[in-house]
């Protein structure tokens, strides 16, 4: 067995070594987050560069027993007369200690509280996720919009329609200004609901005020030319039917060419799905639910209604039911694609782009819910809801015409279905131009006596406030003579 001096000697002699190890100005190279590694006290643990101890710094922490390897316990043992085996285990315990805490600048460090590193990691993962989000979707929408111009081109056609677009947007900006401020700071709306897996599978919700019973519910899928349509179209619209009582979801879908009509029709109807089976979680009566489109939103939701009915009446497996519908309401739409491809190239919208969007020619057929009545069984026409046609009689982009037809097939199948005309109105009047003039506007006025049949209701809605004027109506009436619709 060794003698006390002689483990004196080589206590002594580790001391050497450790002090000389820690003398060095340079650290291990091994790094954290991109950085050097640094001696165990040091308080700029995450500062780059390596920096050496001061003879302060490196006497202080030999007396700290985290620090590294301690004497005293040994010591001790030695002084109360212990064994010297004890205390040379006692020293190699210590050293085999400050080895671990100097291997690793992280554990040398100061203690951190449970779970640091763990919400660090999330943190980190969760800012990379988000970047990469953001990269996803700028790539997403300037990959769609060159697409979309390599479809159109830049004749003078459309070039002469965007300016006209143009001029359009910066007269009634005024009454969009004061829209758009209701959809971002409102408390009655809430914005991007997720409803199924697509990037646009998203709706808005427009809540009345008054929610001390279930209010009725108005599935709305805004138009677009099947190209630029987006929930938020919807918005005066929604703002309108909440303010008198009923709660409005505006379906969002994939436009082209993100999509196809199928994909469109798809997005829809799972929009559709949710509202009909998630609504009275919101307030909305489950019982009161009404579906409507505007434009090429006003051809998808009748599409989507046709083909539901269509799987409904041959028993295929169904997420919702067009017994839940308790009526259709189509604002300018057209249904007949057949018969629209010719009025719809001389509007602009080349006919190859169409047959492009319609997933070819061979499918117009297939979209056109016109052509559709006419070829579904009895049971389909007999599971469909009344179905209520609105257009304006000077309406260029969709000729009221296509309404008219439309009514005419389905009454002659045996539907229930009626045509409301507004004279003089333009295929942008009845849903933008009316309501930013405020007042009472036809439109909002047939909808709400349709739905509210009892005269209680009608008259709590008659007692409503007058929606006030949004833009002036010099600016309404020269929009209107150079809107591109």
């Amino acid at each position: 067995m060794k003698q006390p001096k002689q483990i004196l000697a080589m206590l002594l002699r580790l001391v050497a070594t450790h002090s000389h190890s820690h003398s060095s100005p340079a650290y291990s190279s091994s790094s954290y987050l991109g950085t050097a590694s640094r001696p165990p006290n040091s308080s700029s643990l995450l500062l780059p560069g390596p920096a050496p101890f001061s003879h302060r710094a490196r006497t202080r922490q030999t007396r700290n027993p985290r620090a590294g390897p301690s004497l005293l316990p040994a010591m001790q043992t030695l002084h109360s007369g212990g064994d010297a085996r004890e205390a040379a285990a006692l020293l190699e315990r210590s050293n085999s200690i400050g080895r671990r805490r100097h291997s690793s600048p992280v554990l040398s460090a100061a203690p951190r509280p449970p779970g640091w590193g763990e919400g660090l990691r999330r943190q980190s993962s969760s800012f990379r996720d988000d970047v990469g989000h953001a990269a996803s979707e700028t790539y997403l929408v300037t990959r769609l919009a060159f697409s979309l111009l390599q479809y159109l081109g830049l004749g003078y056609r459309w070039m002469r329609q965007l300016l006209a677009l143009t001029v359009y947007a910066i007269l009634l900006m005024p009454g969009f200004l004061q829209v758009g401020y209701y959809y971002f700071y409102s408390s009655q709306v809430r914005r991007s609901i997720v409803y199924g897996e697509q990037p646009r599978n998203r709706l808005d919700l427009y809540i009345p005020k008054d929610m001390s019973r279930p209010c009725p519910v108005m599935a709305f899928v805004t138009g677009g030319a099947w190209i630029i349509g987006y929930k938020a179209w919807g918005a005066l619209l929604g703002r309108r039917l909440a303010e008198r009582g009923i709660i409005v979801a505006c379906i969002d879908y994939r436009n082209f060419p993100q999509g196809t009509i199928s994909d469109m029709v798809t997005d829809a109807s799972q929009g559709i799905s949710f509202v009909c089976n998630n609504i009275a979680s919101y307030g909305g009566d489950p019982n009161q639910i009404y579906l409507m489109g505007q434009s090429a939103g006003a051809h998808i939701a009748a599409c989507a209604l046709m083909e539901q009915s269509a799987k409904e009446s041959n028993g295929e497996p169904i997420s919702w039911s067009v017994t839940q519908i308790k009526a259709y309401f189509g604002l300018s739409g057209g249904y007949n694609l057949r018969s629209l491809v010719d009025h719809f190239h001389q509007r602009g919208l080349n006919r190859s782009i169409f047959h492009s969007i319609m997933n070819g020619e061979e499918s117009l057929s297939y979209y056109s819910p016109e052509i559709a009545a006419k070829e579904s069984s009895p049971q389909t026409i007999t599971l469909l809801p009344p179905i209520y046609l609105m257009h304006g009689t000077d309406d260029y982009s969709i000729p009221s015409s296509a309404s008219q037809t439309f009514v005419d097939v389905l009454q002659q199948v045996g539907a229930q279905a009626k045509l409301l005309l507004y004279e003089g109105k333009t295929h942008t009047d009845i849903f933008l131009q009316d309501p930013l003039r405020g007042g009472r506007d036809p439109l909002v006025e047939d909808v709400l006596s349709l739905i509210h049949t009892d005269d209680v209701t009608c008259r709590n809605i008659a007692s409503a406030p007058t929606p006030r004027r949004l833009v002036f109506e010099w600016q309404l009436q020269l929009a209107r003579w150079i809107s591109p619709f």
